[in-house]
């Protein structure tokens, strides 16, 4: 690690809000540096023995238990941690539960590594639809009648995004072309400029149900875009294998092949002299001079302070570790704190997704299929988002609906798809199902192994000022520092949202032609409070007493600091937003490069 404190760009967290704009200064000639708080997990083919830093143990860990012991309601309570997520006792986060109590969580985390949750997410991704980015306009306009919003709640709280979906699109397709991508264009709602999707692998035998369920309701489907390269990338210079592994997109991919960013955008310039990348670094306060970041200080990897100085300073830490680190700024620093509070509006407006979906298991008579021949998510359709739809249903936002194919793939997913889906729920999956023992669990195996089928739905979640990231008063993290405190609720709305789209889920498997001895429907708000699309807390618009961040994504009362993640969303979309946080940060990217 070098010693150089001075560099044109100083960028925070090196995932899918930050290394787009990484890559593109760093091309532009600038000086960057990217400071990440996990390690660098090398591909097999980046170690000098073959080996690969992936345990895929990423979401779950195989080590011992441990209790919590922090001063909270669930203390005592068994947990396991894994390697690129923080142990529960170093660094929670604290949400407020229904009935008003404090407990410790890892969800809102998605990973510390370089290239964060684009290691270890499922590879979903869809554009936003035109409407997604006027829901507020759309809404104002409308004759129909909204479910479950007495108050007028929807109309008075949801915001224009300030750009347009045509001025994001051509950054989209940069994405797209950058990031590498397979999927199709054609069924999709959205307009192309261009097509850059590499050709997908065959669907998995057992889509078949959901092609034959989308058709049978008339739902215009297309083939789902995922972040795993079915062809050699020219941009990236990767060489496409054969990915033929719901693993692959599941878990983390230890041959390179899913487009992480430190894959696609930060490993082909991480040998550029004018690029440096800091790991096992936190980053713990940033420093003012005036209206600029003048100093950011941070602890290396032997815990040591140590300050850099950047012309542009971009956070993208995800968006409830960015308003952390704002509002941690904020108490050390009264100038910094006077300008980032200027709106009263840091760390309101924290939203995740409607989401939920629904789930069948094929009867004995049926065929158990090999989930291990083809990549997760085969269909996808934007049917629930057309207005006819929204006005039929009564509902303010739609979203997109696909399908997963991994739900019991083999012995090592069945801890990820039963019952929960983040690292301190999946281990109550197990623990509160008495029946997986012995003779039981033999019978799940034999039963489920192979013979189940999901489909997931995304979709806007009502915006609500009370919704909200904060410093909690009394837990701190092992350096001392306050935690971060989240308060997150549902609006009633939100209910209608879900309940609708569980049910077009559901309906596409009884349209299916499958022959099922189950199937279940619903929202997974009651497993996952937060889920892993965290988004909100730091929204842009044009207006500096109404969003925290101008249509560039650089805070207002600053003339050097943007932030990038998903924080910067004023509504969350209709669907899994990885792609949209590239996309913007390739244009703010542009932007960067107009100043200097």
């Amino acid at each position: 690690m070098s010693t150089k404190t001075q560099f044109d760009v100083v960028v925070i967290g090196s995932g899918a809000g930050g290394a787009p704009i990484a890559q593109e200064m760093v091309l532009a000639g600038k000086s960057v540096l990217v400071l990440e708080k996990g390690p660098l997990l090398r591909y097999q083919h980046e170690h000098p023995r073959g080996l690969s830093d992936f345990k895929r143990d990423e979401l779950f860990a195989t080590g011992a238990e441990k209790r919590l012991q922090l001063e909270v309601s669930n203390k005592g309570r068994s947990y396991y941690s894994s390697h690129i997520e923080p142990d529960l006792n170093d660094e929670p986060h604290i949400y407020r539960t229904s009935d008003g109590k404090d407990e410790a969580t890892i969800e809102g985390y998605t990973a510390q590594a370089v290239g964060g949750g684009t290691h270890l997410y499922g590879g979903v991704s869809l554009r936003y639809s035109e409407q997604d980015f006027r829901l507020r306009s759309f809404n104002e306009g409308r004759a129909a009648r909204l479910r479950n919003d007495p108050n007028g709640d929807v109309v008075r709280e949801a915001r224009d995004w300030p750009i347009s979906y045509r001025d994001l699109e051509p950054y989209y397709c940069k994405a797209e072309r950058l990031v590498g991508i397979n999927g199709t264009s054609q069924g999709q709602a959205k307009k192309f400029s261009q097509d850059h999707y590499q050709k997908p692998l065959p669907p998995n035998p057992i889509s078949r149900y959901v092609e034959q369920g989308m058709d049978a309701l008339g739902m215009r489907r297309y083939r789902t875009p995922l972040a795993v390269i079915t062809e050699d990338h020219a941009p990236s210079g990767r060489k496409a294998y054969d990915p033929r592994t719901a693993f692959v997109n599941r878990y983390g991919d230890p041959l390179g092949l899913k487009s992480s960013t430190w894959a696609c955008l930060l490993g082909p310039i991480a040998q550029r002299p004018n690029f440096e990348l800091r790991a096992n670094c936190t980053v713990i306060q940033l420093e003012c001079q005036g209206d600029r970041v003048g100093r950011v200080h941070y602890l290396d990897p032997a815990g040591e302070p140590r300050t850099v100085e950047g012309k542009l300073v971009v956070v993208a830490c995800s968006a409830i570790e960015s308003v952390r680190l704002l509002m941690l700024s904020a108490e050390q620093d009264a100038e910094f704190g006077r300008r980032i509070h200027d709106s009263g509006l840091l760390g309101r407006y924290f939203l995740t997704h409607c989401f939920g979906g629904a789930e069948i298991r094929l009867a004995e008579a049926e065929a158990r299929f090999d989930k291990s021949i083809s990549l997760d998510s085969d269909w996808a359709t934007d049917f629930c988002a057309n207005p006819e739809f929204l006005d039929a249903n009564g509902l303010w936002a739609g979203g997109a609906l696909y399908n997963n194919t991994s739900d019991q793939a083999l012995p090592l997913s069945l801890a990820r798809t039963h019952r929960s889906s983040d690292l301190d729920t999946t281990w109550d999956g197990f623990i509160n199902d008495l029946n997986l023992v012995g003779e039981g669990l033999l019978d799940f195996v034999r039963r489920d192994l192979g013979k189940r089928l999901s489909m997931s739905y995304m979709a806007n979640q009502v915006p609500m000022r009370d919704n909200r990231i904060e410093l909690h008063p009394s837990v701190r993290d092992k350096w001392g520092r306050k935690v971060a405190y989240i308060l997150k609720g549902w609006h009633s709305h939100d209910f209608a949202v879900m309940e609708t789209l569980a049910a077009q889920c559901r309906a596409v498997f009884e349209r299916s032609g499958a022959s099922v001895d189950q199937i279940e429907s619903g929202s997974a708000s009651g497993v996952n409070r937060i889920a892993n699309h965290i988004l909100g807390g730091a929204r842009f618009g044009t207006d500096p007493k109404d969003s925290v961040l101008d249509p560039n994504c650089r805070a207002w009362q600053f003339d050097n600091l943007y932030v990038t993640d998903g924080s910067f969303m004023p509504t969350s979309g209709g669907a899994n937003p990885t792609l949209t946080i590239q996309a913007n940060a390739f244009r703010v990217a542009d932007h960067l490069n107009t100043r200097s």
